[in-house]
């Protein structure tokens, strides 16, 4: 059995996926606001550091998987802080902790995107861009500057929608460029994306401004399967790219969405490649 971290483990899916690792039989050190293992906010530089040197102490410099599940969502009224946790904070914190994962005979890591990344018409490719630089200043001013361009009807219920969906789909790339270079995938280190949609978590039922489940069938977008998803839905393939048999996918985005992505997008993938 490994020793598994898992951040946002106070609630949701990050909550769900904690259990799942430690009924599995697997020490799992969790990292949240509260209510964890070790308490950090990684929306910070401060608060980033201090969560990879409380978890390399507490595992002793190896770590064999991480699943970086913290966010926040689009109802944030701050979009520069939408940028910093849901991107820099996974980064961050990834690329602190990828030598105690190449300790490991099988490190695995698995980060949380969103469907938002490929169905909201509204990501900024100049944050992307800032994002993907590495510039948490001028993506932090970015994200706040664009944000008052939003329309009034959009902002009222999903004030960071822009940079929320931008973050994750910045977060999405800088997986798959990360994911296939030497010092990760030559070290044996696998790293891959979940890209959930509507999942009935805390922050899903806030960002929509409902205390209770929502009609699926009157959601923005479809919902072909008809119901929404569990944190458990998500906790399950969390668990399956943790485990050392998955030594063969690196670099991918899996969405679990019920589908969502594919009544939107039937053709976006497969995309040819051409010369």
């Amino acid at each position: 059995m490994g020793i598994h971290v898992v951040t946002g483990s106070a609630s949701g899916m990050g909550a769900a996926s904690a259990s799942v690792l430690r009924e599995a039989g697997h020490t799992v050190i969790g990292v949240d606001l509260h209510d964890a293992d070790i308490t950090a906010d990684l929306g910070t530089a401060e608060g980033r550091r201090a969560a990879v040197q409380g978890i390399l102490d507490a595992s002793g410099g190896q770590v064999d998987g991480v699943a970086a599940v913290a966010g926040v969502g689009p109802a944030m009224k701050d979009a520069a802080a939408v940028a910093s946790i849901n991107y820099f904070g996974p980064v961050a914190l990834l690329e602190g902790l990828r030598p105690a994962l190449a300790r490991s005979s099988a490190g695995r890591a698995v980060v949380i995107g969103s469907n938002s990344s490929t169905t909201v018409p509204m990501i900024d490719d100049a944050l992307v861009g800032l994002l993907l630089a590495g510039d948490e200043d001028a993506a932090r001013e970015h994200a706040r500057a664009a944000q008052a361009a939003v329309p009034a009807e959009v902002g009222q219920a999903a004030p960071s929608i822009s940079a929320y969906a931008s973050s994750k789909f910045a977060l999405a790339r800088w997986v798959r460029r990360t994911a296939v270079t030497p010092p990760w995938a030559r070290e044996g280190v696998l790293l891959n994306v979940i890209a959930p949609g509507a999942v009935l978590t805390p922050l899903m039922l806030g960002s929509t401004g409902v205390g209770e489940e929502p009609d699926p069938d009157a959601f923005p977008t479809p919902m072909p399967l008809g119901v929404f998803g569990r944190p458990e839905d998500i906790a399950y393939w969390v668990h399956q790219f943790l485990r050392p048999e998955a030594r063969f996918t690196t670099g991918a985005t899996l969405f679990v969405d019920g589908g969502t992505d594919a009544a939107m997008r039937p053709d976006a993938q497969p995309t040819a490649f051409t010369l």
